[in-house]
């Protein structure tokens, strides 16, 4: 996997420290990293963007965005209201395959969720995804209302034959209520694809050391991580 897709079920899901989470753990399994943020909305030039912030939690990465906009809006609505070019799915699809002749493993994080469009023809996220032709890592919600969410964009993914790498807990509740234990087991179902990890809420502000020391703790082996998802059912359930 040269390539890795990042994008949620919606935003404010925790796609930008599961995106973090997952370059710590590849640096620490001896793999280089570069950070590809696909458009960064909301944020100032002289501002610390997501793929920044993955490297400040992170480490040494290689951290980069194809287009960043003021205004936190979806990009290509904040492309037009700034007067600017909107990003085009080739263009992401471009700067992320030069990025993976330099490095070991490619994060593209999307903005919002995958269907986000891009630009006024349509383009997203998953047009980049089919154009890399690149597994995509989906960050989900714990709680009440996930499972619609989560199950929608699997079938987007498998109907636009883009592989789902698997699921992502966005931020797990120090205090699960019914609803997300249940859902531990629910996920992977609704998704067709395995349950990768959760990352526990809070996770964000941690000092990065100790950040990066705890993250593979969090992913499942094929993030180059060590979480069961099995230990993790069983003792959520109890």
């Amino acid at each position: 996997m040269r390539v890795l897709v990042i994008t949620g079920t919606d935003t404010e899901v925790g796609k930008t420290v599961t995106t973090a989470a997952v370059a710590a753990s590849a640096l620490a399994a001896g793999r280089s990293v570069a950070v590809l943020k696909a458009a960064q909305t909301g944020v100032r030039p002289d501002e610390r963007g997501d793929a920044d912030e993955v490297a400040w939690l992170a480490g040494p990465v290689t951290a980069d965005e194809t287009a960043r906009f003021p205004e936190p809006l979806a990009p290509n609505t904040a492309a037009r209201r700034a007067g600017m070019a909107p990003v085009r799915p080739r263009e992401v699809a471009e700067r992320a395959a030069k990025l993976a002749t330099e490095h070991d493993l490619v994060l593209v994080e999307g903005a919002g969720g995958l269907l986000v469009r891009f630009d006024a023809d349509g383009g997203t996220l998953a047009d980049a995804a089919r154009l890399l032709n690149a597994p995509v890592l989906l960050v989900a919600r714990a709680g009440l209302g996930t499972l619609n969410a989560t199950e929608l964009t699997a079938r987007e993914l498998r109907r636009r034959q883009l592989e789902l790498a698997g699921v992502v807990i966005g931020s797990w509740p120090g205090d699960p209520d019914l609803a997300a234990r249940c859902n531990v087991a629910d996920l992977p179902e609704v998704a067709g694809a395995p349950l990768l990890g959760a990352l526990p809420a809070g996770a964000g502000a941690l000092p990065p050391a100790e950040f990066r020391t705890a993250a593979p703790g969090w992913l499942a082996p094929r993030l180059d991580g060590t979480w069961d998802a099995e230990a993790f059912r069983a003792r959520e359930a109890a």
